[in-house]
């Protein structure tokens, strides 16, 4: 065989590779990664509630890069940047200011309201959509920051709900309220406080601990010595739980209400025999009775677990950014936040479309109750 013409050949061989290779990476080169910001507490009393969130924007990210979404004709692939504020308002200004600093196009979180109240003059400063898939606290939509939106109904809507429940539904006229001092308990239970009055119940006392305490026994003794019907407590599960087992061990049958305790962790705390009989009123709908509700519990069930609370919410709030970019055909927070103003929707929670403030349009409120050792869903009542 003739050398020139062999090495020839073995050129053209090692040049159609080349340009096979170079063919084969050229998409994955041509990709536009943007950044999707997200912080919830990954450590500490609400980790659970943090880590549940956290799994979900995972869920609704792998989503969009499998669906091969493109902006103003190149290829894109979001990719999370994901930062632990444990909860604690100077932190979620630290992290608010990182994910600023690395570039995020958008925010999905934070998931307390102490935590997103604080962070949100951050993301507003430098022009970024933040969607809150968790904050009640009616004043972050109320700061007149065009960022700021939530895909969750607020405290107003959820404390006037459930103080009518307590008054008027069951006949309870006598209430005392205990908060943890937080954005979110405090907030919820001032609402309560002053709904009861309006209904017709009369507030007995009004108590206070924090969200790191856990002895509520001289709390809950000044309580016991009023004529109290019932008890409301604003906080979350590292504190109700042990809250309803220490009003069985002091022998009060009142029962106890709270909000955005209704999961398997409250019974965890409290113990199952304790948690019998206790309530809950949650911002939407149980998640089997959401439109997309059974499909998501599946897919996320298959890749993370069981659902603790807040994860429909958290896949909601990432599509409410991933969906405005679509619309806007760019990830330039400039360019398509004004799309978000504009959506209208079909989320896993229910229709997605915004008022002037950044609260959804319509919301609902729904009423939980443990029997038998495992939350059960009593009643949906509009919010407005």
């Amino acid at each position: 065989m003739h050398p020139t013409r062999t090495l020839s050949r073995r050129t053209g061989l090692a040049l159609g590779l080349a340009l096979a290779l170079a063919s084969w990476s050229l998409p994955a080169a041509a990709q536009k990664v943007v950044k999707i910001g997200m912080s919830g507490p990954y450590t500490g009393g609400a980790a659970a509630y943090g880590k549940d969130f956290e799994s979900a924007v995972k869920l609704a990210l792998e989503d969009a890069n499998a669906a091969g979404i493109k902006l103003d004709g190149q290829a894109v692939k979001f990719e999370l940047v994901s930062e632990d504020d444990a909860g604690d308002p100077k932190q979620a200004v630290s992290v608010a200011q990182r994910l600023v600093d690395m570039k995020v196009a958008g925010v999905v979180g934070h998931l307390q309201s102490g935590a997103t109240i604080p962070a949100s003059k951050i993301y507003f400063e430098a022009g970024i959509p933040q969607v809150a898939p968790a904050a009640t606290n009616p004043t972050f939509t109320r700061q007149k920051f065009n960022t700021a939106m939530r895909v969750i109904g607020d405290d107003s809507q959820v404390g006037a709900a459930m103080a009518t429940y307590i008054v008027s539904k069951m006949g309870l006229k006598s209430v005392a309220v205990i908060d943890d001092r937080t954005a979110f308990g405090k907030g919820l239970a001032d609402v309560v406080a002053s709904t009861v009055p309006t209904v017709g119940g009369k507030v007995e006392t009004r108590e206070y601990t924090t969200d790191k305490a856990t002895d509520f026994k001289a709390i809950l003794t000044s309580i016991k010595s009023k004529n109290v019907q019932a008890i409301f407590f604003g906080g979350l599960n590292a504190q109700a739980g042990p809250l309803k087992r220490q009003m069985v061990d002091l022998g009060m049958k009142m029962p106890l209400f709270g909000s955005s305790i209704s999961s398997d962790e409250f019974v965890e705390f409290a113990g199952k025999d304790a948690a019998e009989g206790t309530y809950s009123a949650d911002s939407g709908q149980a998640i089997e009775n959401m439109p997309g509700g059974p499909d998501f519990v599946k897919k996320f069930n298959a890749k993370y677990g069981k659902v603790v609370m807040y994860a429909p919410y958290g896949y909601d709030a990432t599509n409410v950014l991933i969906n405005a970019m679509k619309a806007a055909n760019s990830a330039d927070p400039k360019k398509y936040l004004p799309e978000i103003a504009k959506l209208n929707f079909k989320g896993v929670t229910g229709p997605i479309a915004f008022d002037e403030k950044g609260d959804l349009r319509s919301a609902a409120v729904t009423f939980f109750q443990v029997k038998g050792g495992a939350w059960v869903p009593l009643e949906t009542v509009a919010s407005k």
